[in-house]
């Protein structure tokens, strides 16, 4: 048996310093990606299960940031998903949340307060870059769409089913709010307007709502187009769109 020579040898390490480096890059893109899921983990809490969680942590979370960071359809479903627990608490539930409630930071309730905004915000963002990007032709439709669908998450919000009116009735309600809301614009009457409601709601009270409290929770781009959205959304209803 002949022993290998100089070339022959330092082909063979050549070869091992290949598999030794890749090995050791393998290891270090595994050891990196392990660090990068670890660190996103510490540092986002996913949503708890709302019907299988005690009801303070549920809360807890609504209370945090991350709770922006779920995608815009996961939070409504979390908001669905909660207010449905919320019909059926038992008493010893109800007293914890009472409890957590006033136990809350004001830290922590400027912060609840802000998810609140910034979902509402997002509802009428998503509608509003949408609206603006259709050609004219296809934007009214598409307001009449978008309140029907949010007319009615906000009934399944508050009773945990939507009603059987129509799309064209429930388009006939917001048409017949807003134009009474636009009448006693122009009689002067400045009494105190119905309260706020996701299933009621007209479109120059929305507004209001909007420009009073949402509006600090969205981009410059964002109120642009959201301003403009419920501008047109109003004159829809009112019959100049």
């Amino acid at each position: 048996m002949s022993l290998p020579n100089r070339w022959e040898l330092q082909q063979w390490f050549a070869r091992q310093r290949r598999v030794w480096v890749g090995l050791a890059v393998t290891a270090a893109v595994l050891g990196l990606a392990a660090g990068a899921w670890a660190w996103w983990s510490s540092q986002w809490k996913p949503p708890p299960s709302i019907f299988e969680t005690p009801v303070d942590d549920v809360l807890g979370y609504l209370a945090i940031e991350d709770f922006n960071r779920l995608p815009l359809e996961e939070r409504v479903r979390f908001m669905l998903d909660f207010a449905s627990r919320f019909r059926g608490l038992e008493q010893s539930e109800s007293a914890v949340m009472a409890a957590f409630m006033a136990g809350l930071t004001t830290k922590s309730k400027e912060q609840l307060r802000q998810n609140v905004r910034t979902l509402a915000k997002d509802v009428l963002s998503e509608g509003a870059e949408t609206y603006v990007n259709l050609p004219p032709a296809e934007r009214g439709a598409y307001i009449d769409r978008w309140l029907v669908r949010w007319s009615k998450v906000g009934e399944e919000i508050r009773d945990g089913s939507t009603s059987n009116r129509s799309d064209e009735e429930r388009i006939e309600e917001f048409r017949r709010r807003a134009i009474e809301r636009q009448q006693r614009g122009l009689a002067g009457d400045q009494g105190p307007l119905p309260e706020l409601s996701l299933t009621e709601v007209s479109a120059g009270r929305f507004l209001d709502f909007w420009q009073s409290d949402i509006e600090k929770a969205a981009t410059p781009r964002e109120q642009g187009q959201i301003t403009r959205f419920m501008v047109d959304v109003r004159k829809r209803l009112t019959g100049g769109l």
